[in-house]
């Protein structure tokens, strides 16, 4: 790590919450194998479609006196730079491929609506969804590869390269003055009232198909992490956001290693805490966003309620981080000075990495999330540069 500056980490105060976890099945009753089969399946086929490089960090893992990192590089998937390529473009066409057989009367297959020959059938079927930005990306591909009408819905703090990220894919971006949770209920109501379908990666009372689809499509992700580990891991630390992510890499890790998979710790920007907020009450609860934080993919405050149901049972520690930790991991990331891999990640991306490190400089935090030098840790990098004037700003010192 070389004179890496581990100051901010040092002083860094994370929030910490624990609830008892105990797996009785809720991950499979919400995420079965099958799900996980089926979108493994379908997305190994798409085009361009290559695994994601996983990297163990040797030189962090030394400097956090642990046995290893492994770091799950989601920087070049599809080319997207995000995880969330496997989710939105998954649950798209899923949604026509259910609408189109309500329409046609008979079975369609995923593989004939990716390979066009329903292009004239899609075109009258309009897909939704607010985003962030990363969810949206992946949306507005898929449906210009199926030949779907997009429209998107973002808040008011989504960066203006990203909403040109998703025209350049077709969408209709659709920018409102308020937060993400505000998005998500404009674009509910206006797809009722026009008869559009909503392809969302949260899930609420009565609304669930897509968001177990996007879940499902994160479990590839899984898939070739057990390919080339030849033990369980024994942490990962999981970005919070609406839970979708967490919950999905924590139900397919579930499936494969049964008793022996890793123990699950929720990270979440304090601005933006509304899981670590729900552990605390036992329950899924909504926390009002007064702030942005850096971590844009994160900037959530309510939870996705199918997500909840597995994170219940599956994460029984949940940790806040401060958003001055993120500038300083992008930099050491993208110019390591030791061995490690150079890797370019987004802001969102690093939550876990940061956690890490802050908590393995807390001797008490690290005995309660039973760290020591023994751990292997898995880290989900689930984005690269997906917004270039926000990363150079941060390349520069000026974030």
């Amino acid at each position: 790590m070389g004179d890496f500056d581990f100051t901010e980490f040092q002083k860094a105060k994370l929030g910490y919450a624990h609830k008892q976890a105990i797996s009785q099945g809720a991950f499979a009753k919400v995420l079965s194998k099958g799900d996980f089969d089926q979108a493994y399946h379908e997305i190994t086929q798409w085009q361009d479609y290559q695994p994601t490089p996983l990297y163990h960090l040797d030189d962090i893992a030394k400097a956090a006196s642990v046995a290893d990192v492994l770091y799950k590089d989601e920087a070049p998937r599809f080319g997207l730079a995000s995880f969330k390529a496997l989710g939105g473009a998954y649950a798209a066409i899923r949604v026509l491929q259910r609408e189109l057989e309500a329409m046609l009367g008979s079975p369609v297959s995923m593989a004939d609506i990716r390979n066009g020959k329903y292009q004239s059938e899609c075109a009258k079927i309009t897909l939704v969804s607010a985003t962030d930005g990363n969810h949206g990306r992946s949306l507005s591909w898929g449906c210009q590869r199926y030949g779907a009408p997009c429209r998107i819905y973002i808040h008011a703090e989504v960066s203006e390269g990203r909403a040109d990220i998703m025209r350049g894919f077709g969408a209709d971006v659709v920018r409102i003055t308020g937060d993400y949770d505000d998005s998500v209920r404009l674009a509910k109501q206006e797809a009722e009232a026009h008869g559009w379908h909503v392809v969302s990666d949260t899930s609420w009372e009565g609304y669930s198909e897509p968001p177990r689809d996007v879940m499902a499509g994160y479990g590839v992700m899984v898939s070739e992490i057990n390919y080339e580990v030849d033990e369980a891991p024994t942490h990962v630390f999981l970005q919070g956001g609406v839970g979708g992510l967490a919950a999905g890499v924590a139900a397919a890790l579930r499936h494969y290693w049964q008793a022996a998979s890793p123990r699950v710790v929720i990270v979440e920007p304090e601005l933006a805490a509304c899981l670590y907020q729900s552990a605390q009450k036992g329950s899924a609860v909504t926390v009002d966003i007064e702030t942005e934080t850096i971590m844009a993919g994160l900037s959530c405050g309510e939870p996705s309620e199918m997500a909840w149901q597995v994170l219940e049972e599956e994460a029984g520690d949940y940790l806040t981080i401060p958003d001055n930790l993120v500038a300083p991991l992008v930099r050491m990331l993208a110019c390591p000075a030791g061995t490690d891999t150079p890797i370019q990640a987004g802001e969102s991306a690093v939550a876990g990495l940061c956690a890490l490190i802050a908590a393995r400089m807390d001797d008490t935090l690290s005995e309660k999330l039973g760290l020591d030098a023994h751990s292997r840790v898995l880290i989900i990098g689930s984005e690269g540069i997906t917004d270039q004037e926000i990363y150079d700003q941060i390349m520069r010192g000026e974030l």
